[in-house]
């Protein structure tokens, strides 16, 4: 482990409580955080149908886990209450943003009630330090050129968005009532768009474009021109995990503000055309046809760069894998799903890859 990277070690043996443990990015922090020797206890809806990660990982069997919706304050407490994690990650929330336009109240139920029942508990229990994460869409997105900062205001222009700034006011709200001490012990997190193995909801790009490649079916795209901050799943759950060191060991003022961006370098962002183009070398088709079909349904923004120049300044963090190495990662976990069934020793070998780089 490079001198860079011996702040995980200090994971070893700390009680960490993981919101969201069987969604995509909960899943893979879980399984790191099992790695790292830390005794791990997620909160969590049992997977559905197409959410494998969980199971592939064995996870059920590595952590103490509990299946219960965050929407209901007293079980969540319960759980906090008896635990008495070290730290906790919240990463619950509904991710899919055609899904908030059919379902808005249960993504508003989650997304902000959820999150403000995490933050209460949290402040009853006087849990030592939290990792709250939201989204790069809590911004007020006007497709403007340059990047966000974490200054920059809040807004949605439709239910995700605006779901994920609400989150981000009531954590300012809790911060500036209850959390506001001489060094920061909770902080959140808004991170750019995370692809990786084990992602299988529906109306994302990276698993619709998986699924299509598998099943020798066209792809379908919404949205080509769109470009986003993408960045392998391992790059933010680093970004957080150095973020909750820093709090733990109280090396965070609190006069710095409590956001924090983890996003790729600005040469990672990339349209969803071009993605999609990578994606397809790497699986190895010479042709495959790919279809534009206008979004009508929901409104997605054309435009999103966030400015990561604050956790490169106070955290010493900055993403480490280039854009090949992302869609290689990416491409490598699947093939090993689909034809390979074992997904648990390619799953560490890219922690550890990324650890050591």
């Amino acid at each position: 482990m490079k001198k860079n990277n011996t702040f995980l070690k200090s994971y070893k043996k700390l009680k960490v409580l993981v919101t969201g443990s069987t969604g995509f990015k909960g899943a893979w922090l879980c399984n790191w955080l099992f790695l790292l020797g830390s005794k791990v206890v997620g909160v969590g809806l049992k997977p559905e149908k197409n959410s494998v990660l969980f199971s592939s990982l064995n996870l059920n069997k590595k952590i103490n886990q509990y299946f219960i919706d965050i929407k209901n304050f007293h079980k969540i407490n319960d759980i906090i209450k008896k635990e008495k994690p070290d730290i906790i990650f919240h990463l619950a929330a509904q991710s899919i943003v055609s899904l908030s336009y059919k379902n808005p109240l249960e993504t508003f139920g989650t997304n902000i009630l959820g999150s403000a029942n995490v933050l209460e508990s949290v402040r009853i229990n006087k849990t030592p330090n939290l990792v709250y994460i939201t989204s790069d869409k809590c911004y007020l997105n006007l497709d403007k050129m340059g990047s966000y900062k974490e200054s920059d205001i809040l807004g949605g222009l439709d239910n995700y968005s605006s779901s994920k700034a609400s989150a981000e006011i009531i954590f300012a709200s809790y911060h500036r009532s209850y959390f506001n001490m001489n060094f920061l012990s909770i902080a959140s997190a808004r991170a750019g768009n995370v692809i990786g193995g084990g992602d299988f909801k529906k109306d994302r790009i990276v698993p619709d474009v998986i699924k299509s490649l598998k099943n020798g079916r066209k792809i379908l795209l919404r949205n080509p021109n769109a470009t986003r901050p993408w960045q392998h799943v391992l790059e933010p759950l680093s970004g957080y995990l150095k973020l909750g060191y820093k709090l733990i060991n109280e090396e965070l003022k609190s006069n710095l503000i409590p956001n924090w961006n983890f996003g790729p370098h600005k040469k990672n962002c990339k349209n969803v055309y071009s993605i999609v183009q990578l994606l397809v070398k790497e699986w190895g088709e010479k042709k495959q046809e790919i279809v534009f079909k206008k979004n009508k349904k929901f409104h997605e923004s054309k435009l999103l760069s966030l400015n990561i120049e604050k956790a490169k300044k106070e955290l010493l963090w900055e993403p480490k894998l280039s854009l090949n190495e992302t869609i290689k990662f990416t491409i490598d976990w699947y093939k090993y799903y689909f034809f390979k069934d074992n997904v648990e020793d390619i799953s560490q070998y890219q922690i550890d890859y990324y650890t050591d780089k």
